[in-house]
């Protein structure tokens, strides 16, 4: 029989990132994110449903979320879920959390806790550098004459024809 494990998410995090290592040096870094839910209700009115998701990054991912991410950035996640147990000490009893476990991850709207959509995608894969901000553009000496490609036939593109039979079409 086949089976899928796979979570997509978009939300915002509600808290900074923690990032820790383990022993032999590997980043893991959890994040905390509300994921919302608009929808009607029976009555017509608006209910905006929450629910807080628990994401574990590994290696370069939790880096760059420890150094990039922060309290309401907005996150894109793609994962796959891992249920988490074990016996709680003060009570005694089992205790189980699902969580996910993010391999790919994009940075959505702007810096600070952003609207919009200025911060694109980077970190798809595993990993990766973050959005690099594009250079300004070049701007061309004024003291160099510009000069336009001549049109189809060979005729000067500015359009000053002196001869009715050098008409470029």
């Amino acid at each position: 029989m086949a089976s899928v494990n796979r979570v997509i998410l978009i939300g915002n995090l509600t808290r900074d990132p923690e990032v820790r290592y383990t022993p032999k040096g590997t980043a893991v870094s959890d994040i905390a994110m509300a994921v919302n839910r608009v929808r009607t209700g029976d009555d017509g009115n608006r209910i905006e449903e929450v629910t807080f998701v628990d994401v574990t990054l590994w290696g370069r991912q939790a880096e760059v979320a420890g150094q990039y991410l922060a309290k309401g950035r907005s996150v894109y996640i793609e994962g796959r879920l891992q249920l988490d147990t074990w016996d709680d000490k003060a009570t005694g009893q089992k205790r189980s959390r699902l969580r996910v476990v993010g391999e790919n991850m994009q940075f959505l709207g702007g810096g600070q806790g952003g609207g919009g959509n200025q911060g694109g995608g980077g970190n798809q894969g595993g990993g990766g550098t973050p959005p690099k901000q594009s250079d300004p553009p070049q701007q061309q000496s004024s003291s160099a004459p510009q000069q336009q490609p001549p049109a189809q036939g060979g005729a000067p593109a500015s359009g000053n024809f002196d001869d009715e039979d050098d008409i470029p079409f």
